[in-house]
């Protein structure tokens, strides 16, 4: 149990996803004028902490066991998959709930009578700059927390 407590490739990577997340509350406070801590435990949005989690553990292995491990080729190949899948399936099937509620609010003004399905979750995936942003936290978190700490 103390190993948990120590491993520092866990905890880089907590790290940046907990940065990404505390930087996606302060751009909104910064360019929407509006404190919204609940989106701290939201996805999607502003920086990706997906991206900025696996990119963490990545840049970790490869400082510590070398960029040619077979243990840093697993985590970049984890790490691709993660942000693919961010920007694709993720960020379609997001789009995708956006119509979804537009075409059931403009249905709902036709029927009337009790037609009030639950709205689906928009945020769901991220553009490829929040994608970018998070590889970047990730990238520095791993990077200070095995170059500078420790």
């Amino acid at each position: 149990m103390a190993d948990l407590f120590t491993n520092r490739w866990l905890w880089a990577s907590v790290l940046a996803m907990l940065l990404a997340q505390v930087f996606k509350v302060l751009l909104i406070l910064l360019v929407s004028r509006r404190w919204e801590p609940a989106r701290m435990l939201e996805t999607g949005g502003m920086p990706s902490s997906h991206s900025a989690f696996v990119v963490a553990l990545t840049t970790g292995v490869g400082l510590t066991q070398g960029l040619g491990s077979p243990l840093f080729a697993v985590c970049a190949v984890f790490s691709m998959i993660v942000m693919h899948d961010a920007t694709g399936v993720r960020r379609s099937s997001g789009l995708q709930a956006r119509l979804i509620n537009e075409l059931v609010d403009e249905l709902r003004t036709v029927v009337r009578e009790n037609f009030a399905p639950k709205p689906l979750r928009v945020l769901l995936g991220h553009t490829y700059l929040e994608v970018a942003a998070g590889f970047i936290i990730g990238l520095l978190a791993g990077w200070i927390a095995f170059r500078w700490i420790a």
